[in-house]
């Protein structure tokens, strides 16, 4: 932070004075009477500064928000993956493992959601119900091929889900960088203040476009705010992929009565 105000501070010393030794060195005739240009050409670098910034970074905030939304579809496939596989382990392995994955499930849903909403933190609950899963995988010994390739299938839903349920806790707490944050509310500044600085009067329109322009610059960083916090706010990821994941536990273990009717 401390080299981005230097670098600010350095910049801002630099423009001024080449602007005051240029002032000296250049032709007369090339002198304005008033200062509207100069405030018209820094007004207008303003905003286009502003609009680029906001731009970029909305777009940032939406891929962070588009890959933690990945990572969730993505632990879920895995839980999928290995309550599928589950279905070729001899009892009571396979209870126990289908168990287990829909204890995790649901712990996800009603547990550690909420808490990655109201506190950004996952639920230490879920994780351990995670790593009983992974265990009593990894305990199943057999000298039967098909078991053992259910079992192989089955760490590797887990190995999947794992993964990507590290990725979800890394998302959690990814945000934007402090010094866009100053960025963008400087830039903010000098658009709300535009209308001062162009001396424009004070009337009913210029009132009424003035509260439309704070209007759209509060949205824009309101939406970048929601948008660097995947999990809470008003554009959050979705508990679609782990939904899913619960219908299609019952498909899988509803399956084989299907096909026998």
């Amino acid at each position: 932070m401390a080299k981005v105000l230097l670098v600010a501070v350095i910049a801002a010393t630099i423009a001024v004075l080449a602007f005051v030794i240029g002032d000296r060195l250049r032709p007369k005739s090339w002198c304005h009477a008033g200062d509207e240009v100069a405030s018209t050409l820094a007004l207008d670098l303003v905003k286009t500064y502003f609009t680029a910034l906001v731009a970029f970074v909305f777009v940032l905030g939406w891929q962070q928000h588009n890959a933690a939304h990945d990572h969730t579809v993505s632990e879920a496939k895995g839980l999928v993956e290995t309550y599928r596989a589950a279905e070729s382990l001899p009892q009571p392995q396979r209870q126990r493992v289908q168990q287990l994955i829909r204890d995790y499930t649901d712990e996800v849903l009603t547990r550690e959601w909420p808490l990655m909403e109201n506190e950004s933190r996952m639920s230490t609950a879920s994780a351990d119900t995670f790593e009983t899963l992974r265990r009593t995988v990894v305990a199943i010994r057999t000298s039967d091929p098909a078991v053992s390739e259910a079992r192989s299938k089955a760490l590797s839903g887990i190995e999947k889900a794992a993964a990507a349920r590290q990725d979800r806790g890394i998302d959690m707490e990814r945000t934007v960088p402090q010094f866009m944050y100053i960025a963008l509310c400087f830039g903010a500044g000098m658009v709300l203040l535009n209308p001062v600085l162009n001396g424009i009067r004070v009337t009913r329109r210029s009132i009424a476009m003035s509260g439309l322009l704070g209007i759209v610059v509060g949205v824009a960083l309101l939406a970048i705010h929601d948008l660097e916090r995947p999990y809470t706010g008003a554009i959050h990821v979705p508990q679609d992929a782990f939904q899913q994941a619960k219908a299609d536990y019952h498909r899988i273990g509803t399956a084989p009565d299907y096909f026998g009717e």
